[in-house]
């Protein structure tokens, strides 16, 4: 019974989705709204359709810079965390700059960045490192300092050097808080790449994005709108595929 109800409540968002794209026809359909400002939900799809080679070669160069950035986020994320439990003045110096770089809008950066690197992929790598390293260092930094003192304690006295101690302790025991940071740290690269692509490029989601707003062609734009939530929701989903594959223990609980 109980595993009846939790099928039920699965689907809750699914119903509720459907239910949504049912009034925006019904919208569209009546002219409630006029439909060259909110097409319908089948004129999106067929635009979808029709530009779908193009969209796939903008949301190719879109990933390709959500890649390296996240990738340098994450890698950056976790040795400024390592450095900051390692060194608690460095930490007590850094962590507010690291609080402070996070208040500036993503959009008042990417400009300056593009005055600076140029219009081509380097900046938008540069924006989504920015974007995507913050969750990964503060959250691994709580990891590490949530693991148990006493644990901690054993394998000093068993002669655990400190990278022992990361290996063996501190890592383990911050996987979680590792897989909860990139799930938004994914979401957040492409979200800076489309930012940094408005602002200047030549491809990308950002720029096609543009383009059609331009062109005044809302379905194109509504169509872009959903493969750029697709795409991060994808991407969180292999986030939690691969933390279930690292982490079975996690999924036996739920």
């Amino acid at each position: 019974m109980k595993k009846q109800t939790n099928i039920n409540i699965n689907f809750l968002p699914i119903l509720v989705i459907l239910a949504l794209l049912v009034i925006w026809q019904l919208i569209s359909y009546f002219q409630i709204v006029p439909t060259f400002m909110l097409p319908s939900p089948v004129n999106v799809v067929k635009a979808f359709i029709t530009d779908f080679p193009l969209l796939m070669k903008n949301a190719g160069v879109t990933l390709l810079e959500a890649f390296w950035g996240l990738l340098i986020g994450v890698i950056g994320g976790v040795l400024i965390a390592i450095i900051m439990d390692l060194f608690n003045p460095l930490y007590k110096a850094v962590y507010p700059l690291l609080v402070l770089s996070q208040t500036v809008p993503a959009v008042a950066i990417a400009p300056l960045l593009i005055l600076w690197f140029g219009y081509g992929m380097l900046p938008k790598i540069v924006l989504i490192t920015i974007t995507t390293f913050f969750p990964v260092a503060v959250e691994m930094l709580t990891g590490f300092r949530a693991t148990d003192p006493d644990l901690i304690h054993l394998m000093k006295t068993m002669g655990a050097s400190k990278w022992k101690l990361y290996y063996y302790v501190k890592f383990p025991n911050s996987l979680n808080h590792f897989f909860s940071s990139l799930k938004i740290s994914v979401s957040y690269a492409i979200v800076s790449a489309v930012i940094s692509e408005w602002v200047g490029g030549f491809s990308g989601l950002g720029v096609y994005m543009t383009r059609v707003m331009k062109a005044y062609a809302y379905d194109k734009m509504f169509a872009v709108i959903f493969l750029i939530s697709a795409l991060s929701l994808l991407l969180i989903w292999l986030v939690t595929l691969i933390q279930h594959k690292v982490m079975p223990w996690e999924a036996v609980k739920k």
